[in-house]
């Protein structure tokens, strides 16, 4: 069955790959698994069609026969769980690995998101500039735990794992920022995560869909 997912019909990183679906495209070249893109417009992200795929009018969607799945964890872990190469066959270090795919959601992309969302749409507001210190603070924060637990390892747990991909996709919307430098080893991660074959081609199908013209 082909596995067909949705992505911005433009994205608004302009093919950079910070856009969800570029994490979906990842663990599909990761594991060997063709797929096709069905980009959605914005104005199409809330019509029935899309909405009934995903609930809150979003992007990623994956599609594989009847099953139909949204939130960028769960595909991934899905992918990882149905094809082999991005969960451990031990049972322990698979479960280390799951783990570290909801830290990265779940403790470190909030304050990575809250940090753009203070420099994109709150730079305007009179508290601004006492804010955004208080925001970097908790970035950073976050930053030099992982980078304790990381040491000098190339990946998180062992071997790479989809806990990496989600990890590196996060860190990936601070490479901007500079606040990465601050940390060698972390830096050094995301260059390594950047590099991967799987990731290359992902990044690259992500740009090329986005520099595409669009049909008449």
């Amino acid at each position: 069955m082909t596995i067909t997912i949705t992505a911005f019909e433009r994205s608004p990183d302009g093919g950079r790959g910070l856009a969800r679906d570029t994490r979906v495209r990842w663990a599909l070249e990761e594991v060997g698994q063709p797929y096709v893109v069905r980009p959605v417009s914005f104005r199409a992200m809330k019509e029935p069609a899309h909405l009934a795929r995903h609930p809150f009018g979003q992007i990623p969607t994956y599609e594989e026969g009847d099953l139909v799945l949204f939130e960028t964890g769960a595909i991934i872990f899905h992918i990882a769980e149905r094809h082999a190469g991005l969960l451990p066959d031990d049972a322990n270090a698979r479960a280390r690995a799951i783990t570290w795919m909801f830290a990265a959601v779940n403790t470190m992309e909030p304050p990575i998101l809250e940090l753009a969302t203070a420099k994109l749409l709150e730079s305007d507001r009179p508290w601004h500039d006492q804010r955004l210190p208080l925001v970097e603070d908790r970035v950073r924060n976050r930053l030099k735990q992982l980078s304790i637990r990381l040491g000098d390892a190339d990946w998180l747990d062992g071997a790479f794992s989809a806990g990496d991909l989600m990890m590196a996709s996060v860190l990936l919307r601070l490479k901007s920022s500079g606040m990465l430098g601050e940390y060698p080893n972390l830096a050094a991660y995301l260059a390594r995560s950047e590099t991967r074959p799987a990731s290359v081609r992902a990044f690259a199908a992500q740009l090329a869909d986005n520099t595409r013209k669009p049909l008449p």
